[in-house]
């Protein structure tokens, strides 16, 4: 499969997201729920508060790490190796609804965030994660509706977050057995 095909059909799929999904109340809320994927902002609020609370620490503390991974591996590795323009970049006569990224496009940081963040909450309690994999989604599908990612960066952004936030866990979950071992913290609860 050559580039120019994926990238063809990227463009179908934005096309078609524009052409039959684009509606007034889409409008207002879809840049409202990609804002929560901002630099990562919601998840780093979400991981100071449980790096404060004794009971949920190790939580906060899987999910920074994670964060710092996905700063590491998307926004200063990945974004500049690979240097995928954005689709407004290729095609500036789209009016969008947010302000033109400055970054590269693949793989998209948003998805990628939110999936290592739904990923590690997952591991810890089903009922927050399932919750995060909602917001997950919902964001990636925002940086579509909002055209300033393809599908593509999309879907490797999900599937990076959630291979890096089953990584993360397997590294705390080592460490904490370890640790056991020695006698020096309690095991981690799944």
């Amino acid at each position: 499969m050559s580039v120019a095909f994926i990238q063809e059909a990227d463009f179908q799929i934005l096309d078609w997201i524009r052409r039959y999904l684009r509606c007034d109340a889409l409008d207002w809320l879809m840049p409202k729920i990609s804002f929560l994927g901002n630099a990562g902002i919601l998840w780093i609020i979400l991981a100071v508060a449980l790096l404060c609370t004794k009971k949920y620490r190790e939580r906060g503390l899987s999910l920074a790490y994670g964060l710092i991974a996905q700063l590491l591996i998307c926004n200063l590795f990945l974004k500049n190796l690979i240097a995928r323009p954005r689709p407004c970049w290729i095609r500036p006569e789209i009016v969008l609804l947010v302000k033109v990224p400055q970054d590269y496009s693949f793989p998209s940081g948003h998805s990628m965030v939110s999936f290592i963040a739904a990923t590690v909450l997952w591991h810890y309690d089903r009922r927050w994660g399932a919750a995060a994999y909602v917001l997950a989604v919902l964001i990636g599908f925002s940086r579509l509706y909002l055209y300033v990612h393809f599908p593509t960066d999309v879907l490797c952004g999900a599937v990076l977050g959630i291979l890096v936030g089953a990584a993360v866990m397997y590294v705390v979950r080592r460490r904490g057995a370890a640790h056991e071992s020695d006698g020096d913290l309690p095991p981690a609860k799944a």
